[in-house]
């Protein structure tokens, strides 16, 4: 029956929806204790991607956003680094994208370059978005802040998800760096070394 399914589709995603919450709410918690790690293991960049393409796609479909991943075809295809929390990073950067981009695109662009047999990989999370005062950008990073809450009301989360992508890519030796122009968009760079 399409109305049960209905149903069943929404109990899922609230279920996932509060589980998100759940984690972030752990990873902060474990983050201001000092006891999140890194865990380096080997793994596919592609696997990797396509998890991430795999999470996003739907929620940007039904939005009418484009999703697009520009990857560096000279991309080696396998690394050493902790592959969890850098999809971690990425999800909460492309879903960011989405929640805050009505029309338009939200794009993953990925280079790499060599230093001393390592990968410096090099992401940027761009999008066509509402994007952000520059007076505003430094607030990102507070747990539980949420910018313009009249704007953005029915937009869900926590507020603690850039905090917790700023305080991982700190035990990764890296930083975020955003650009935006209100009603124009927003850009997310990080670069890490794998």
């Amino acid at each position: 029956n399409p109305q049960i399914r209905h149903y069943a589709h929404d109990a899922k995603d609230s279920s996932l929806a509060m589980l998100n919450i759940i984690n972030d709410i752990l990873d902060t918690t474990k983050l201001e204790a000092g006891m999140m790690e890194l865990t380096p293991v080997n793994y596919h960049m592609g696997s990797l991607l396509n998890d991430v393409y795999n999470m996003i796609h739907v929620k940007a479909k039904e939005k009418g956003l484009e999703l697009l991943f520009e990857i560096s075809p000279s991309l080696p295809s396998e690394y050493f680094g902790d592959d969890i929390r850098l999809r971690q990073i990425l999800v909460n950067l492309l879903t960011n994208g989405v929640k805050y981009t009505n029309t338009g695109t939200v794009t993953l662009r990925l280079t790499s370059t060599l230093e001393q047999g390592n990968a410096r990989l090099n992401f940027c999370v761009k999008d066509t978005g509402i994007g952000i005062h520059e007076e505003d950008i430094d607030k990102l990073y507070e747990a539980f802040r949420r910018l313009d809450l009249s704007q953005n009301r029915n937009v869900e989360g926590t507020g603690l998800g850039m905090n917790i992508v700023q305080q991982i890519l700190k035990l990764m030796d890296s930083t975020l760096e955003i650009k935006s122009t209100p009603g124009k968009g927003s850009e997310f760079s990080f670069s890490i070394l794998q």
